[in-house]
């Protein structure tokens, strides 16, 4: 790469500066600096005309499965996916093999992404030792190794004490608890939403209270505690009105849903496909209406993707039986531009809810294009149509409802610090 690289004549969204502006984005040495008087000889040009310049994306809710489930996804062909989306950053949750509820594990995610290189990786740490619910785990362990968060993903935390507790002990190391809000006992043996669609396939539901009933549990301890707490992957209206009420009162609760939330419906469960079975499930028309909506008056914060690679050998069962999740990581942006082309919000909305809100809510760098800052950018082509081919994505995992999909928009040039992690643009 050349001394200095130019980005001419994109459109630059940057929410923290309010920008929305056609102009030039210089780069040196991996940061971004003031453009400076004429054009230096050592200079690449890249010619992004009618293209977005924005932050780097940051996904701060991803399962990259290593170490323990390296057949499905290693941190490598994870970040590699994430480069592809428009990604600089995820943040990756604790549910390995072994969890990741100590420094070790910590520090071997940390190495693997430093490694690999194509995405900065945020580990977030577990709540409880091996994430069952009974021991705090060591946050200072984890957080000197580099977690940045902590959580127990994939399940929930039962005990309301233990969850106080983790969120007092959080206060004490500046971190955050991200809930993964399920009363189990309720959705217990449930594989879809409960209601109509599950009486005529003839599965077992999960109604929208097993995820409401811990959401509120867990803004009241944020309130009792004063600790931060993040719901992750938010699903119901009625999650959403309780965190809407808790953030009228002054609670620190920030919350996240995913582009599988506000694109399908339960319906898609029609026809057994297990590529539609995740959890929480997929939820009614009226679930679905609620998650948009709180995407434009700020009461969800983030696009987050739930990034759940599974193979075909737990996929391609009998629906009970296979595993929740889809991959996410190459298809959120162009589904969260439809959101956009739809008028539900704004392109400097966009940009926020996937890369300054997950910034400032994860307290890591990224999340803005101010002069001073490294060069993690994406560059991306709101008009761009393709089809989508899961077998052809980065990710070691195809399972994805979206899948044949005809997507507008998409990551065209990823840069971490400056470097490029991926590029469809042509060479100058």
């Amino acid at each position: 790469m050349k001394e200095i690289l130019i980005l001419r004549n994109g459109r630059v969204l940057d929410p923290g500066a309010s920008l929305d502006a056609v102009k030039d984005i210089w780069i040196r040495d991996g940061i971004i600096v003031n453009p400076g008087k004429g054009m230096p000889e050592s200079a690449e040009i890249v010619d992004v005309s009618g293209c977005w310049v924005v932050p780097g994306l940051i996904d701060m809710h991803v399962h990259l499965r290593d170490p323990g489930e390296e057949y499905k996804e290693t941190i490598e062909s994870g970040c590699r996916a994430a480069a592809a989306g428009g990604f600089t950053g995820v943040a990756c949750m604790p549910n390995t093999n072994p969890v990741n509820d100590n420094g070790s594990v910590t520090r071997y995610i940390c190495e693997e992404a430093q490694k690999a290189g194509f995405a900065h990786v945020y580990p977030v740490g577990a709540i409880s030792q091996g994430s069952r619910g009974d021991k705090l785990a060591e946050y200072g362990e984890m957080k000197a190794a580099g977690a940045v968060a902590f959580t127990d993903d994939g399940l929930p935390v039962h005990d309301s004490q233990l969850m106080r507790r983790a969120m007092e002990y959080s206060l004490s190391h500046g971190s955050l608890i991200m809930s993964h809000a399920e009363e189990s006992s309720l959705s217990r043996g449930g594989c879809m939403n409960e209601g109509e669609t599950a009486t005529r396939l003839g599965l077992q539901g999960i109604p929208n209270a097993a995820e409401s009933i811990m959401v509120y549990r867990d803004i009241v301890l944020a309130e009792l505690t004063g600790a931060r707490v993040h719901i992750s992957h938010v699903s119901t209206a009625e999650s959403i009105e309780l965190i809407r009420q808790g953030k009228a009162r002054g609670v620190g609760v920030t919350a996240e849903s995913a582009p599988h939330y506000f694109m399908l419906t339960e319906e898609a469960v029609t026809g057994y496909d297990t590529h539609a079975k995740m959890n929480p499930p997929l939820r009614s028309q009226k679930d679905l209406e609620a998650v948009r909506h709180a995407l434009t008056d700020g009461t969800l914060d983030a696009i987050a993707t739930d990034h759940a690679p599974h193979s075909v050998l737990e996929k391609d069962v009998e629906f009970n039986y296979a595993a929740n999740g889809i991959v996410g990581l190459e298809t959120a942006l162009s589904l969260g531009l439809s959101l956009v082309r739809e008028e539900v919000i704004s392109p400097l909305r966009l940009v926020e809810l996937m890369s300054t809100s997950p910034a400032r809510i994860l307290a890591v760098s990224g999340g803005s294009l101010a002069v001073g800052s490294p060069a993690d950018i994406t560059v991306i082509d709101p008009d761009k149509k393709f089809v989508f081919d899961a077998q052809k994505s980065f990710s070691k995992s195809a399972n994805s409802p979206f899948s044949g999909w005809k997507l507008q928009g998409r990551a065209v040039l990823t840069l971490l610090g400056g470097k490029v992690t991926h590029r469809e643009l042509s060479a100058p």
